[in-house]
């Protein structure tokens, strides 16, 4: 991997990635909301802040995302499901991601090993559902998965060597767990970078379409 380009470069799995791809020699070009205004939810300006690029990276990786948005939890039942809040989430969880991978493949080389990721979450996981509750942020990374997996195919058939995947970090500490961290085991954003570039080393294009873990374990959908 020589080229990188991190969405969400300013938070604190974007940064830390950033950190760790950098140490490996990586030339890692980042975007973010706090550094560059790029509103992934908007596709103005995901295409602007894109268009200004050039490419080929041999990795775009989307880092965006959030539990809790206007201040709205994740739900602990369905009577506390809103409108507004699904609506947040899948914006910034879904819509985000699949307009930087619209606008970002023009970016990635027809020829060669390239990989595009996402981070999802376990709890996007339908078949791994054993608690129910946190619908708006379960639905919107399920959701996400089925993106990447239909892209994958799709661009496939152009890009031969691509590898489209999303990946859950496991429980890492930062802002955007802080509230929700509890008795989980959790790591820091560095160990947690470390280990999915571990796992991106690691794909092969039989790999494409697929959701796996920071431990390299495919998660079920």
């Amino acid at each position: 991997m020589k080229t990188a380009l991190i969405i969400g470069a300013s938070g604190g799995i974007g940064s830390a990635l950033c950190a760790a791809l950098s140490q490996k020699g990586v030339d890692v070009t980042t975007l973010s909301r706090t550094d560059d205004g790029l509103d992934v939810t908007d596709e103005t300006s995901v295409a602007s802040a894109l268009q200004s690029l050039n490419g080929p990276f041999d990795l775009i990786f989307v880092a965006t995302g959030a539990l809790e948005i206007n201040g709205a939890a994740p739900e602990k039942t369905i009577k506390s499901v809103t409108a507004d809040a699904l609506v947040d989430q899948f914006m910034l969880n879904t819509v985000g991601p699949s307009l930087v991978l619209k606008h970002a493949v023009r970016l990635l080389p027809r020829k060669g090993r390239s990989v595009f990721a996402a981070l999802s979450a376990r709890v996007g996981s339908i078949g791994d559902n054993r608690l129910g509750g946190w619908y708006s942020y379960r639905t919107s990374k399920a959701a996400l998965n089925q993106m990447v997996h239909s892209a994958a195919i799709e661009l496939g058939r152009t890009h031969k060597d691509l590898i489209c995947v999303t990946l859950h970090p496991g429980t890492v500490q930062t802002d955007f767990t802080a509230k929700y961290v509890d008795r989980h085991a959790s790591v820091p954003a560095g160990d947690a970078a470390r280990n999915l570039i571990e796992v991106l080393n690691g794909l092969t294009v039989e790999d494409t379409g697929k959701f796996f873990d920071w431990q390299g374990k495919e998660v079920p959908w």
